[in-house]
């Protein structure tokens, strides 16, 4: 059964009982909310290009990948990459995150799946463009949710 009708928006997979016992986990209300607030961090963090908040988002034993497919494994080396390239960036317009599907996987994992866009300035040549980054999160024993695994992709414009 899908609860489509979450507080924010987001199409959140919530199974019935019988799901439940045939091994589907279900979030809380208070789980949904704080996985949503992560995402908000993420934008927040990327709007503001400021690295030290991105990477508060992740755990320890992070993996990440690019957009354009550079595998990141641990902390360290998101943190090197981030802090290279983060702070460079160099889009003049805005970018919006919505968690836009959110599934829970184990009651302490849950699969996210972000809707990514970079809005170009207004009266600029410049298109928007998109990304579909899917972030799989983990509930750590002090009950925040952090990024552990993590697969940006970008959306390709279709021609014609």
């Amino acid at each position: 059964m899908t609860d489509a009708s979450t507080a924010h928006g987001a199409d959140t997979t919530v199974p019935s009982a019988a799901g439940t016992a045939a091994g589907t986990a279900v979030g809380t209300a208070a789980d949904i909310a704080a996985l949503h607030q992560v995402v908000a961090e993420v934008e927040k963090a990327q709007r503001a290009k400021d690295p030290d908040a991105f990477l508060a988002l992740f755990h320890p034993d992070a993996l990440w990948t690019t957009t354009h497919g550079k595998v990141l494994v641990g902390l360290d080396a998101v943190s090197a990459f981030t802090r290279q390239v983060l702070p460079a960036a160099s889009w003049t317009g805005q970018v919006t995150y919505e968690a836009a599907h959110i599934q829970f996987l184990r009651p302490d994992v849950a699969a996210v799946k972000v809707r990514q866009v970079y809005h170009a300035p207004e009266g600029s040549s410049d298109e928007d463009s998109e990304g579909t980054p899917l972030y799989v999160m983990t509930k750590q024993d002090d009950g925040r949710w952090l990024l552990t695994v993590g697969q940006n992709t970008q959306v390709r414009q279709q021609e014609g």
